[in-house]
C-alpha cells in the first residue's frame, strides 16, 4: 500500500488531538484559575531510500534520500503564564500574584495545588474550596506565623495544616494542666503576606494564622486531576512550601485569576487545525484514486 495513506491517517489522527485540546481550552476560558495547553507535533520515522555518500576527487557528494513516514504528538504542553486579575466583593476570594500554588488536603488525605482561589469557610470557620476540601496554612499567634519559623519538622513531616479563621481559635497558650486556651474571633481580615488578623473578644486586632502556597522546579510537568487541581509527578519536582510572600508570590484579597486561555490564539489554531486535517484528508482520497487507477490497468 501507499505510504502517502498511513501518513495522512497519522495526520488525521494527531490534528484531531490537537482539536481535542483546543476546545477544551475554549470551554474552559472562563474558569477560575485555569491554564491553557498546547499541542508540539514532531515528525516518525522516515525511510532511507539511499544513504548519503562522501565527495571524492572525481565525484561530488550526494544527500540522503529519505520519505517521512507521517506525524505524531510530542508534547501536550502547559502554559503556566498569569491570568488576569477580576476583582470580586467577596473577601474570601484570593488571587495569586506571582509563583505559587495554594496547598489544599482533598478528602482523600493527599495534598493538592491550585491557582483557584475561590474559597469559603465551613460551619466551623476552617477555610475551604468550593468542593469541601482543606486549604492549608498555620494556625497561631504572631510567633507561631513569623517568617523564620519552618513548616516542616526535623523527621520532613508537615507543621502546616487546615486553617481556622473564625470561631473558637487556639491562642497557642496552654492552660496550668496543659490544655490549650482557645479564643473567639471575629472580623477577620487577610493581607497580601497572607496573614490573617481578627478581633478578639476584647476587641483586640490580633494574628491568627498565615496562608502557605506551593512552588515547584517545573510547573509544566504537574498533572491536572481536575477540580482546578493539580498534582506533583516525578518531572515536575516535590512541592515547596512557602509562607505567602516568602520565596513565592504575593495574594491579593476580593480578585480571582482568570483562565489565561486567549480566545485570538485558540481560534486562530482552530482555523489551522480544520485545515490540516481537511488537507490530511485530500491526501487519503487522491491516494485512493491513485491506487483505483492502479487496479484498472488490469481490466
Amino acid at each position: 500500500m501507499m505510504r502517502s495513506l498511513f501518513s495522512a491517517v497519522s495526520g488525521l489522527k494527531t490534528n484531531q488531538t490537537a482539536m481535542d485540546v483546543i476546545g477544551n481550552n475554549v470551554a474552559n476560558v472562563n474558569t477560575i484559575g485555569f491554564k491553557s495547553s498546547r499541542v508540539v507535533f514532531q515528525d516518525v520515522y522516515s525511510q532511507t531510500l539511499s544513504t548519503a555518500t562522501a565527495p571524492t576527487e572525481t565525484t561530488g557528494g550526494i544527500n540522503p534520500q529519505q520519505v517521512g513516514l507521517g506525524v505524531t504528538i510530542s508534547a501536550i504542553g502547559l502554559n503556566m503564564t498569569e491570568g488576569s486579575m477580576q476583582p470580586s466583593s467577596n473577601p474570601l476570594d484570593f488571587a495569586i500574584t506571582g509563583e505559587g500554588f495554594f496547598v489544599i488536603r482533598g478528602s482523600d488525605g493527599a495534598y493538592y495545588y491550585t491557582r483557584n482561589g475561590a474559597f469559603t469557610l465551613d460551619a466551623e470557620g476552617y477555610l475551604v474550596t468550593a468542593n469541601g476540601d482543606y486549604v492549608m496554612g498555620v494556625s497561631g499567634n504572631a510567633e507561631d506565623v513569623a517568617n523564620g519559623n519552618p513548616l516542616y519538622d526535623a523527621a520532613g513531616n508537615p507543621i502546616f495544616d487546615r486553617i481556622k479563621i473564625v470561631g473558637s481559635i487556639p491562642t497557642g497558650e496552654t492552660d496550668a494542666t496543659g490544655n490549650p486556651i482557645y479564643e473567639t474571633y471575629s472580623d477577620y481580615a487577610v493581607d497580601s503576606n497572607g496573614v490573617v488578623t481578627a478581633i478578639n473578644s476584647s476587641g483586640e486586632v490580633v494574628t491568627i494564622g498565615r496562608l502557605v502556597l506551593a512552588t515547584f522546579n517545573n510547573t509544566g510537568g504537574l498533572q491536572k486531576e481536575g477540580n482546578s487541581y493539580y498534582s506533583e509527578t516525578s518531572n515536575s519536582g516535590e512541592a515547596e512550601i512557602h509562607f505567602v510572600n516568602v520565596g513565592c508570590g504575593s495574594i491579593k484579597s476580593g480578585y480571582l485569576e482568570m483562565s489565561n486561555v486567549d480566545l485570538a490564539t485558540e481560534l486562530t489554531n482552530m482555523i489551522i487545525t480544520q485545515r490540516g486535517y481537511q488537507v490530511n484528508a485530500r491526501v487519503i482520497t487522491t491516494s485512493d484514486s491513485m491506487l483505483e487507477e492502479l487496479i484498472n490497468l488490469k481490466r
